[in-house]
């Protein structure tokens, strides 16, 4: 393909996606042509067509800009694809996503966080802190962060944060100088197959980091490292830094709650932060925010005195543990989509709300993830007072026979779940005495989250 810097004229295939929508944006601040496809209208679509970025949604050959040199598609485009399959004959350079980011960011220094979970909250802490503490950021966020209401951060500048997706070994294109695994955990079977797969692609990706660079990780990660992972680092001169236990090179202590929030101190290489506070519940969330403050740290150009102040005014990203509604009843939406998104989710609702009766309703993602997960799902979703499922959310994919959320009602537990549609929830809800309300899923759930905080706004007046 031709240089990065020489293209143009670029053209998404699937430009409404998170991740896809923020490169869009960095290539449209650079007076870079820009337009794309996508199958829906969003609000984030919306968005980019009022920054001046020109979208279809119809998969017609016509609506293809003539004058593009540059494709860039998701793996979620199916096969099928019209627009994909006709441009993958075109002659015109066509690249994944990934590929881009990579390209992107290898003439920057790049701090690059990834884990099977966690990863965007982190990204857009390190983010934040950094911009806090005076460093400029150009930040590629797989969410939308509230401190910034965008899930791109122009910073202009030559430190570059970006999350580093696991799937489809997507993150194996970057050449981060200071990465972040925050957990490595089986998921998305559908690609690697195994447990072990997973991780060896996650020690590929960590070995990806620059020689002399930092690989910043919790001690369970540090764990699993192999003497062949440690010696390939250490071939590079990768130092790692660890957290979580007495031996790490990062400690974390005195934790402390505060209400919703967590307090504790930090300390590393002799800097020590006391009784900081994080205003998010969750003790994954405080390790997020450990990862956070050392790699802003491993930069050596913060103003460190400012990341007391930073910290305590974090403010999350939407759909991690957001409260959408805080009236008598309480609502909050989150993205958890794994069985340990769930249990940390779940627990932090808990935390904040002991003695409520808490009520879940949960659409599962993927059918592939819901029969490798199913009791995975059914044991973290036992800990709900009341549980409604909804029907599986397909994505990417085809429906698998017998494969339905009723695998995980009939693994349950609790004896308080029912499995309903969609057009039914409403009514369901109606029906049910709780006092903390919450929806979980990656799927289309959030398109319902304004229904519902309609609906209780009603009810309370």
């Amino acid at each position: 393909m031709i240089p990065i810097e020489k293209v143009k004229s670029v053209f998404f295939i699937g430009i409404g996606g998170i991740g896809m929508s923020a490169l869009a944006r960095y290539l449209n601040t650079k007076n870079i042509k820009v337009s794309g496809y996508d199958k829906t209208e969003t609000q984030l679509t919306k968005k980019l067509v009022s920054e001046g970025i020109d979208i279809h949604y119809q998969d017609e050959i016509e609506n293809i800009p003539t004058d593009i040199d540059l494709v860039v598609y998701t793996p979620a485009i199916p096969k099928n694809h019209k627009q994909f399959n006709y441009l993958l004959d075109s002659g015109i350079p066509v690249v994944k996503r990934a590929k881009l980011l990579g390209l992107m960011t290898e003439r920057h220094k790049l701090i690059a966080v990834a884990g099977t979970h966690g990863k965007t909250t982190t990204s857009a802490m390190v983010s934040y802190l950094a911009i806090q503490c005076d460093i400029k950021v150009t930040a590629f966020l797989g969410g939308i962060a509230h401190a910034f209401d965008s899930n791109f951060i122009d910073g202009d500048s030559e430190w570059m944060v970006a999350e580093a997706d696991e799937y489809d070994r997507s993150f194996l294109s970057l050449i981060p100088v200071i990465s972040v695994v925050n957990s490595v955990d089986a998921d998305h079977l559908d690609i690697y197959g195994t447990e072990s797969a997973i991780l060896e692609s996650f020690a590929e990706f960590m070995c990806r980091t620059k020689p002399g660079g930092h690989l910043i990780i919790p001690s369970e990660v540090e764990r699993k490292l192999t003497p062949e992972i440690r010696e390939n680092l250490s071939a590079k001169k990768v130092k790692v830094v660890s957290f979580g236990s007495e031996n790490s090179e990062v400690i974390y202590s005195n934790v402390g709650v505060e209400g919703a929030s967590y307090t504790f101190d930090y300390e590393y290489e002799g800097f020590k932060l006391q009784h900081l506070k994080l205003g998010m519940p969750g003790i994954h969330n405080l390790k997020n925010m450990v990862a956070a403050i050392t790699a802003v740290l491993l930069t050596g150009s913060a103003s460190i005195a400012r990341i007391p102040d930073a910290v305590s005014a974090f403010s999350g990203i939407k759909r991690r543990f957001e409260l959408v509604w805080d009236g008598k009843i309480k609502y909050i939406d989150d993205y958890a989509h794994h069985p340990t998104e769930l249990e940390a989710t779940i627990s932090s609702a808990k935390m904040m709300y002991p003695e409520k009766k808490v009520l879940g309703v949960f659409q599962p993602h993927l059918f592939s993830r819901t029969r490798d997960f199913y009791k995975g799902f059914a044991e973290a979703l036992d800990e709900l007072d009341e549980v409604i499922l909804l029907p599986i959310y397909p994505a990417r994919e085809l429906p698998m026979e017998g494969v339905e959320s009723e695998m995980i009602a009939g693994e349950m537990k609790n004896e308080n779940v029912k499995v309903v549609p969609f057009d039914k929830l409403i009514e369901e809800l109606k029906n049910r005495k709780f006092d903390v309300l919450l929806t979980l899923g990656a799927g289309d759930i959030d398109l319902h989250v304004n229904e519902i905080k309609a609906w209780l706004k009603y009810e309370q007046y």
